[in-house]
């Protein structure tokens, strides 16, 4: 995300500030900073996830959701074929 608006001409420090203080969606968002413990996370879901074409960026969001313990929403089927240990929903069927 912070990607395509700095590509749409926005400054990613702001976006980030904005994010971080609920002034974009109010306490419906929180940033989380990734940890070292999150590197080792990532690098096992490789093997996992890469038929599935599943990028850097994926393998991070995954983690950090195993971490957290969350439930992950996410619009790519790729995902709904993972057996991680945490539950995918897909947005749309």
């Amino acid at each position: 995300m912070l990607s395509r608006l700095t590509s749409a001409g926005a400054d990613p420090d702001e976006v980030v500030q904005r994010l971080a203080s609920g002034a974009v969606l109010g306490d419906a968002l929180t940033v989380v900073a990734l940890t070292a413990q999150d590197g080792p996370a990532i690098a096992r879901l490789r093997p996992t996830t890469r038929d599935l074409g599943l990028s850097l960026a994926d393998r991070a969001c995954l983690a950090l959701a195993q971490r957290l313990g969350l439930t992950i929403l996410t619009a790519d089927r790729a995902w709904a074929q993972l057996e991680i240990g945490v539950e995918i929903r897909l947005a749309r069927t």
